[in-house]
């Protein structure tokens, strides 16, 4: 188990460019295997998670080429779709939480597909009944063993219809659509997820002969066709790398420049960032921030305290919600962080207040941090990255804290962000990969 071991207190100053979407990455390379045609698709992150998810394509069949850094094709002509019933499948999917995505595909050509319980961050409950319940309206089988944790979904002759989501779930939205692309008639999903990167996916299929409108909205509609063809696709820049800079800057007195943000798709992140005093401009597509000793955040119109909670697009990421609460533990003031989706990811705020950092946490949900306005400093300490998210914000603290602090099980933190270490430590950064 590999550790970071951070020297704290060191400014960082420069330009970063945030790798590609790790959450689109997961979509578009699973879609590769609805057609048999070759996919081209550039700026893959090349992190833990989607490297796993591409070595579970070629153990499928399908031929996979890097032709360098992030830019990949795929063929996927000789797809097998038996070895989902080896053990070898069961011990690869398993261990992969993005390994989910490969059964909209799967179910659209094949007819079936078999998926163990998937893995991924310990951040609470996190249910697959949207997936499959989208699957059985479009006229799937489906079975689940209890005893052994195990899908499957069977269903030759899938067929249109209209569907009103339980949830607006983006990996279930994601697999619903690339199942209903060839399935037979019109699909109507309404509650439908409309993050960025499920737009970019309902492209990259309509470029491959898909016929899908409403992109964008939360209303979908899916004409189904009887083949897709190939395409070439290029993934987004990750919004929450974008906003984990946004927040170390703020945190550490850096000046930073992040390039090529595609700043039309982050949203209202810029603006939660702003209510926490955070200065940022955009300057074309990069983002800016300068050198910041203090930042306050707002309170309401009445002068209560300011919540940021999260919510379904176009509200607020609930992955960014870990960077915002250890952000704000430097900041003037106090805010509420409010998780409303996973009951689990808060609970790394221990590890913050054995540094110093004043949070009470009010239940599962929800914390207030009352804002330390950086007159005293968090103090480096040893501590345990629970998943990836939670990962990087002690990573920030650490950077920010006075002393030394070591992380240990970074794993969580390389499955989500590529080479952090390296790409901090070129701008300022003192942080130590230890084996």
């Amino acid at each position: 188990m590999a550790s970071f071991e951070i020297q704290g207190g060191y400014p960082l100053k420069g330009e970063l460019t945030a790798q590609g979407a790790k959450n689109e990455a997961l979509q578009i390379i699973s879609a590769c295997l609805i057609s048999p045609d070759k996919i081209t698709v550039t700026n893959i992150p090349e992190i833990l998670d989607v490297i796993r998810l591409i070595e579970l394509l070629q153990q499928l069949g399908v031929k996979v080429t890097r032709n360098g850094v992030g830019d990949y094709e795929f063929i996927a002509d000789q797809v097998d779709p038996e070895y989902l019933l080896t053990d070898d499948f069961r011990v690869r999917a398993a261990g992969l939480r993005g390994s989910v995505m490969i059964i909209g595909p799967l179910l659209a050509r094949f007819g079936k597909a078999y998926m163990p319980r998937p893995g991924g961050d310990k951040i609470g409950r996190r249910r697959l009944d949207t997936h499959f319940f989208g699957f059985m309206k479009l006229g799937a089988r489906f079975e689940y063993n209890n005893k052994e944790g195990f899908f499957s979904v069977e269903g030759k002759d899938l067929r249109g219809t209209y569907m009103l989501l339980d949830e607006a779930s983006v990996t279930g939205t994601a697999n619903i659509v690339m199942a209903a692309a060839l399935a037979r008639g019109t699909t109507t999903i309404y509650n439908a997820a409309c993050e960025p990167y499920l737009q970019q996916l309902c492209k990259m299929l309509n470029r491959m002969g898909a016929k899908i409108s409403g992109i964008g909205s939360n209303l979908l509609t899916i004409e189904g066709v009887d083949r897709l063809g190939g395409t070439q696709h290029s993934i987004l820049p990750d919004m929450i790398e974008i906003g984990s800079f946004i927040g170390m800057a703020a945190m550490t007195e850096s000046e930073l420049t992040i390039k090529n943000v595609s700043y039309d798709n982050l949203g209202i992140i810029p603006d939660a960032f702003r209510r926490l005093g955070i200065k940022l401009e955009r300057r074309g597509d990069d983002i800016y921030i300068p050198s910041q000793s203090s930042y306050e955040i707002e309170s309401y119109i009445d002068g209560s305290i300011m919540t940021i909670a999260d919510a379904i697009w176009p509200g607020l990421t609930p992955d960014l919600l870990s960077v915002f609460l250890v952000v704000a533990t430097q900041s003037k003031g106090s805010v509420l962080i409010h998780q409303k989706m996973f009951e689990s990811r808060l609970f790394f705020v221990d590890k913050l207040m054995d540094m110093g950092a004043q949070v009470i946490l009010c239940d599962p949900h929800r914390a207030t941090v009352i804002g330390l306005n950086k007159q005293f400093r968090l103090r480096g300490m040893n501590m345990v990255s629970p998943d990836i998210r939670a990962g990087v914000a002690l990573l920030i603290a650490a950077m920010s804290a006075e002393g030394t602090s070591v992380i240990n099980n970074i794993e969580q933190i390389d499955r989500g962000y590529q080479r952090i270490d390296e790409r901090l430590n070129k701008i300022g950064a003192r942080i130590k990969r230890l084996p």
